[in-house]
């Protein structure tokens, strides 16, 4: 009998166009990367409106990426209770109506709860999003569909800094989450009319509800971002509140852990970890997402405080990203299947590599052309790298594992991301100390070109200084500035070259991963 059930859940397929039914599907995956970073160039206008500091903004994006985290694992339990279509649609709705609230709130603190509401109702979306699309096509046809998925979640979250830029110069920063308005209308509409449940993504009685195991993940997660977000400024373990916190999401964790494998009816199902595939897909989607939001997060900061870029230019730096992504994207469908994903893999893998080794190596004096290579090449290997490694991951399992797989796939991936935006950060502000250490010692009177340029900048300053020991002064300050501009740069440059470096440390594992041809034939 189960062997029945698992052949009709394998031989299920949508009973329209499958293409109709991921157009709603891959909207919302859109609407949901987009927000993860198009409120990143925006920061500096939100905290101005509500009179809080840039580091008191950040929590507009940890509260949605911290909200989307909890709320993934409980998808499986609300696809069950509700069906999947109807709490596809839910998620939309949820969503579109945080938009709107954030757009109206009236304080950092009615934003901050919009915001994880917002997480909310999407964080659910990009799991069922992959489900679907695996669910739907078969063989050939599945390669192009999680081709266009893979460009969906990698150009929206590409896109948001350079939308959310020309938005905030021209209109207003609430513009930026009023146009999900009307996008998530569309979607709540062509969701109801073509998306389908398959037999194991219907409504179902006496559903369960892993109440500890919800209870551990919120321990585990809100301290952890908490402690990401803030500890730097308390210096770290330095501080007693950050050791305590620490504890608490360690114990979280292990609780967690523990909950899921021994429980009988727990959030997420650990059972998938047992596929060697899944299991070392997902640790590289896991780095591979670090990588993206860390880099999203930096790059327009370095724009516009060591080039003096604007908002919106900073973002439009970095469209070159999408523009390698449609690259690749069109290579994969003209070559298709003649290149195994591991192939592409590895494609993906060395120019991710290369073009995050690239951002490296830049400096003050730079053109446009400087930063648009680097990152038209990082672009090309985010497609090339995520969209194989995430069907190869998801390649040997059932199609009832689907949704639970992309749950926890998602949730670690969205950890990942979360973690790696708050890690560099403090990547950026310990590197530019140990830079500025090394450098400042140059800045003597042993070294005659630093007392050449000294009295250059002293006698270009004396008409503004009155008097020589002045003008001295505001020269030596002058320098001490360009030092501190320089070791900052310095800083941004090491960032870059560790992603690159995490990039080809990938490249072993994925030789690890089995391309199951067999599969694809049956189905």
């Amino acid at each position: 009998m189960a062997n029945e059930v698992i052949i009709q859940q394998e031989e299920w397929k949508p009973s329209g166009n499958p293409w109709f039914l991921i157009f709603p599907v891959m909207l919302a995956t859109f609407m949901y990367a987009l927000d993860e970073t198009v409120a990143n160039v925006a920061l500096p206008h939100i905290a101005g409106t509500y009179s809080v500091s840039n580091q008191e903004s950040i929590w507009v994006l940890t509260s949605y990426l911290m909200a989307s985290s909890i709320v993934i694992p409980m998808i499986d339990f609300f696809c069950k209770l509700f069906g999947r279509k109807n709490f596809f649609i839910m998620g939309v709705f949820l969503f579109t109506l945080a938009s709107f609230l954030c757009a109206v709130s009236n304080s950092i603190g009615m934003i901050v709860i919009a915001r994880a509401l917002q997480g909310v109702g999407g964080g659910c979306l990009m799991p069922m999003a992959q489900a679907i699309t695996m669910e739907s096509f078969k063989g050939e046809a599945r390669n192009k569909a999680m081709a266009i998925f893979g460009l969906v979640v990698i150009v929206a979250p590409i896109v948001g800094p350079v939308l959310g830029g020309w938005i905030t110069e021209n209109w207003s920063w609430p513009y930026i989450f009023l146009i999900n308005i009307p996008v998530g209308c569309i979607c709540i509409i062509l969701a109801k009319k073509f998306l389908e449940d398959p037999p194991y993504a219907r409504r179902q009685k006496n559903i369960h509800l892993d109440k500890f195991g919800f209870l551990w993940l919120c321990v585990w997660l809100i301290p952890l971002q908490i402690v990401f977000d803030k500890g730097n400024d308390a210096d770290w373990f330095n501080a007693p509140w950050v050791c305590w916190f620490s504890a608490v999401a360690l114990i979280g964790c292990i609780l967690f852990f523990i909950s899921q494998v021994k429980g009988k009816k727990p959030l997420v199902k650990l059972d998938v970890l047992k596929d060697v595939n899944y299991l070392f897909g997902t640790g590289m989607l896991i780095m591979i997402n670090a990588v993206l939001l860390a880099s999203l997060a930096i790059l327009p900061q370095m724009l516009q405080n060591m080039l003096g870029y604007d908002s919106f230019t900073s973002g439009l730096a970095i469209m070159p990203r999408g523009l390698g992504a449609l690259l690749s994207l069109l290579i994969f469908g003209a070559v298709g299947g003649r290149l195994s994903y591991k192939t592409y893999g590895i494609m993906g893998l060395a120019c991710l590599g290369t073009g995050g080794w690239m951002l490296g190596l830049l400096n003050l004096q730079i053109n446009p052309m400087n930063i648009a290579i680097p990152n038209f090449i990082f672009g090309a290997g985010l497609v090339f790298s995520m969209m194989p490694i995430t069907t190869l991951s998801c390649i040997t399992l059932r199609d009832d594992q689907m949704t639970n797989a992309s749950g926890l796939q998602n949730l670690l991936k969205t950890i990942g991301g979360a973690v790696g935006t708050s890690l560099v950060a403090t990547m950026i502000s310990r590197f530019s100390q140990v830079h500025q250490y090394g450098l400042v010692k140059h800045l003597n009177d042993l070294n005659p070109n630093y007392i050449e340029r000294l009295n250059n900048y002293a006698g270009a300053l004396i008409g503004q200084a009155g008097d020589m020991l002045n003008s001295t002064y505001l020269g030596a300050k002058l320098l001490y500035n360009q030092l501190i501009q320089q070791s900052t740069l310095c800083a941004y440059m090491d960032s870059f070259k560790i992603f690159s470096m995490a990039c080809f440390i990938l490249l072993p594992i994925l030789f690890i991963l089995k391309e199951n041809h067999q599969r694809n034939k049956e189905n």
